[in-house]
């Protein structure tokens, strides 16, 4: 098989970035359509529709009613059909955009533009869709052949989200490595449809370097709504670095657990990224890391506020049916888990969970 690479057409990040939209849009359609919630809405639509309507589209908005579900998708396709749009703009966290993602694909000829107003996920980038059931329970993805046309990143509004964001967006990038690392090591598949470039697996390591540097002193002007050095930074890892890793670089067992994790209700307030870190330590247990070095990546997540123990995502002395149900969720024949450079089971991954929780008794 090829090695294969790929990314969106275009990446823009900066301050005030959102106000210039328009510019960037122009030349991709005449029908611009913002796809975001309410709070989103409250916070960017005037600017968005007034920069879209300068630039000399016509614009519009419909608000996304929280998940990334077919049926959700089918009601936003259909909104945008009835008003002849052909730029689906998807603004605010990564089911937001995956949703814009999956509309896009439903028109003939059509162009996206992702637009994260958080530093949550690597969702911004990718050619793909992570689908849910109208609970919350993960279902599939969905693979696409386009990429967003566009990537726009305001690191104001960015600054201006709740901290938890930000930091479940740092969470997400710290496994991109170590995913992405495993799929290497394994000569495993890259989500992409090929095997991992060099390109991506240094991406990827360069993603876990820059959230290492940078992410204490990231966070703490976050908490203060700054926008520092470090803030773009880790914005850019977060978001592009973490992206393009995921995908040209491989996923594996840290994303496998978080899938499986959303099959219990109780994990659900829990964002995407903390429950990918509790995936994330549990893959380094499932490959023998020393203690030394697991210690310090959990100390290191306490310090920038994630989760590192099964309770801090809602699960309080789980039974071992309910952690039975995340392994056999996390080893599904689909998942990615199956990128380790060794065979994994179910009842490695119940053991590997259990152990999670007593390092964080351990470390805390």
């Amino acid at each position: 098989m090829s090695q294969v690479f790929k990314s969106p057409a275009a990446y823009v990040q900066g301050r005030g970035v959102a106000e210039e939209i328009g510019t960037h849009v122009s030349s991709l359609g005449d029908h611009a359509l913002l796809l975001a919630d309410e709070i989103v809405l409250g916070l960017i639509e005037d600017e968005v529709l007034a920069s879209l309507e300068d630039a000399g589209l016509e614009a519009s908005s419909v608000e996304f009613q929280g998940e990334a579900s077919e049926a959700e998708v089918d009601r936003i396709t259909e909104i945008v059909r009835d008003r002849d749009a052909d730029v689906v703009v998807g603004a605010g966290g990564g089911k937001a955009l995956d949703t814009a993602k999956a509309v896009r694909e439903n028109l003939e000829d059509g162009a996206m533009v992702s637009m994260p107003t958080v530093a949550s996920t690597d969702a911004p980038t990718s050619a793909l869709s992570v689908i849910y059931s109208e609970h919350g329970e993960f279902e599939e993805y969905w693979f696409y052949n386009e990429h967003p046309d566009l990537v726009l990143v305001d690191t104001d509004v960015v600054a201006d989200a709740p901290t938890r964001f930000f930091q479940s967006g740092i969470a997400d990038g710290l496994a991109t490595w170590f995913e992405a690392d495993a799929t290497y090591r394994s000569d495993g598949d890259n989500v992409v449809g090929g095997k991992p470039t060099r390109a991506g697996h240094r991406l990827a390591r360069l993603c876990y370097e820059t959230l290492r540097e940078h992410g204490r002193s990231a966070v703490d002007a976050v908490e203060r709504d700054a926008v520092t050095e470090s803030v773009e930074a880790v914005t850019e890892a977060n978001t592009l670095l973490s992206g393009l890793g995921f995908e040209s670089g491989g996923l594996a067992a840290a994303h496998s657990v978080h899938n499986g994790l959303t099959q219990l209700e109780a994990t659900h307030d829990a964002t995407h990224g903390e429950k990918v870190n509790i995936g994330t330590i549990t893959q380094l247990v499932l490959e023998g890391r020393d203690d030394e070095f697991i210690e310090d990546y959990v100390e290191f997540s306490q310090e920038i506020g994630l989760p590192v123990g099964l309770d801090d995502i809602g699960l309080e002395d789980p039974t071992d049916e309910q952690l039975d149900v995340v392994a056999e969720a996390a080893c599904d024949p689909e998942e990615t888990i199956h990128n380790q450079p060794f065979e994994v089971t179910p009842p490695m991954v119940r053991d590997a969970l259990k152990t999670v929780d007593e390092i964080a008794e351990r470390v805390r």
